[in-house]
């Protein structure tokens, strides 16, 4: 159940970040679901360097901070692609 839970999460903030970085039209589900699981990683993992808690559930802090991870991912993909 975790995973699908994971997966949901994940896709609705990569879609969602995908929006906020103008790349939703290049983009499909699966790499929106990526990038919403791996940004949930990287944000928490940024938020454990500072020292705040990271992604700890479906809330709206954990989908601001997976948020935050996948728009750094982004842009991190378009800096590499241009």
């Amino acid at each position: 159940m975790d995973i699908l839970v994971w997966i949901l999460f994940g896709g609705l903030v990569g879609w969602v970040a995908s929006l906020l970085m103008k790349t939703d039209a290049r983009q499909g589900i699966l790499l929106n679901i990526i990038i919403g699981i791996a940004g949930a990683v990287l944000g928490g993992w940024l938020m454990n360097i500072i020292g705040v808690s990271g992604v700890g559930g479906f809330t709206l802090y954990s989908f601001l901070v997976a948020l935050l991870g996948a728009t750094i991912l982004i842009g991190i993909v378009k800096m590499i692609r241009r």
